[in-house]
């Protein structure tokens, strides 16, 4: 007998992640003089968060033709929506009103990551 619509998904699902991230999406409205002026503090507050291990993973967003808008995707390991906003209104690019933000929890249940290390030369490389 085949399973139920619910019943495959519960059986789809059951080893999944379920791991709890919050995605920070930012707004850019400013001109990239300003961002540039700026740019070193915010890397270094990004640089920061990702030597905390609070950073997942974080970068610029880009128009269809590879054009940087101002806008960027900032993914964080936080307790709550309410650690990952605090975290997102101290980037100095919000601090100097350079972008505004909006949180949004996300649930990372399917992918993977793969890590190769060459020992002889020290390199990695991430697929």
């Amino acid at each position: 007998m085949a399973a139920s619509g619910e019943d495959r998904i519960r059986q789809l699902t059951q080893r999944m992640l379920r791991k709890k991230l919050y995605v920070v999406l930012s707004k850019g409205n400013s001109t990239a003089e300003q961002i540039g002026a700026v740019l070193p503090q915010h890397l270094e507050y990004m640089i920061g968060l990702e030597k905390k291990g609070v950073l997942f993973g974080s970068g610029p967003l880009t128009a269809a033709a590879g054009a940087p808008m101002g806008d960027g995707l900032t993914i964080l390991r936080t307790a709550n929506a309410d650690e990952a906003r605090a975290i997102a209104s101290a980037d100095p690019f919000v601090v100097n009103k350079l972008r505004t933000f909006e949180v949004r929890e996300w649930t990372l249940m399917e992918g993977s990551v793969g890590v190769k290390v060459n020992f002889s030369d020290q390199s990695l490389d991430f697929a």
